[in-house]
């Protein structure tokens, strides 16, 4: 954008507004600089940095409890992530349908599970139909929630494909259910693979609710760990949150780089098919 488009948006700051704008930002940085100081000299007075603070992952029964939460959560993760996926289609299929009664209904369910915070749709499940298995509490919850979520996705990616492609499959004789699943669907998946996957690691990350509901994930075990492990500094709640966070982005990372892997591969694929053809 050139500087006289740039003028017709806004007015440019003067050397006064550009003088203040620095001040502000470098008290903000100090501000920021201090807070982070008095946490660190805080926990540091209490002894959290210490050596002996790390010496309880040394013991198995830590390092088990640790891999068990792992595992409950990797499981409540691929439940939900199948679910969600399953769902979402189910319901972006209704929302694309021809029918208005079914159109209507799959749009309220979109909305409203979108709307319901998940933490309170967690919470009411454990306490009304899951009161003696709060994995499924979990699972639903985040089944219903990223579900609906996933619906818009995949919703959007069909309206984005070309109308030339369906209008193609209505010329062959296909019917509205072989299209969409057949030749809209998958093509919508493709393009928007990066969002999909991008909310499966939403999904991933949100599987930590279970702690509040005492399912036994790698959250809920860290906490067991740090205020049940005692150590001759006191109890070792820095590290374990250091151990859990390193966890979840190697999870993350992991995720989405097998999201970009799978991207990559179909891509190279389509090149593939394409050279072919011509």
């Amino acid at each position: 954008m050139s500087a006289s488009t740039s003028t017709v948006l806004y007015d440019a700051p003067g050397p006064r507004a550009r003088a203040r704008y620095r001040a502000f930002g470098l008290l903000s940085v100090l501000g920021i600089a201090g807070l982070l100081w008095y946490a660190y000299d805080s926990l540091a007075g209490a002894g959290q940095f210490t050596a002996a603070m790390w010496d309880p992952f040394q013991y198995t029964a830590v390092q088990q409890r640790i891999v068990d939460g792992l595992l409950n959560t990797l499981t409540a993760f691929g439940l939900a992530a199948g679910f969600s996926l399953v769902l979402g289609a189910l319901l972006a299929a209704g929302r694309l349908s021809d029918h208005r009664p079914v159109r209507a209904v799959a749009t309220a369910i979109v909305q409203f599970f979108r709307a319901m915070p998940l933490l309170i749709m967690i919470f009411a499940l454990y306490h009304s139909v899951f009161t003696t298995s709060p994995l499924w509490a979990l699972v639903t919850g985040l089944t219903l929630y990223n579900g609906a979520v996933q619906a818009e996705i995949i919703r959007s990616g069909v309206n984005a494909v070309p109308r030339g492609q369906g209008e193609a499959a209505y010329a062959l004789g296909m019917r509205k259910t072989q299209v969409l699943f057949t030749i809209l669907v998958p093509q919508a998946v493709r393009s928007m693979l990066p969002t999909i996957i991008g909310q499966l690691v939403v999904t991933l990350k949100d599987t930590s609710l279970g702690f509040l509901i005492t399912y036994t994930e790698l959250l809920y075990a860290g906490k067991l760990i740090a205020s049940n492990t005692s150590t001759p500094a006191g109890y070792p709640y820095i590290p374990v949150t250091i151990v859990m966070s390193v966890i979840y982005i190697g999870m993350c990372l992991a995720l989405t780089a097998l999201a970009k892997w799978i991207e990559a591969r179909g891509r190279r694929g389509a090149n593939r098919r394409t050279t072919v053809a011509a």
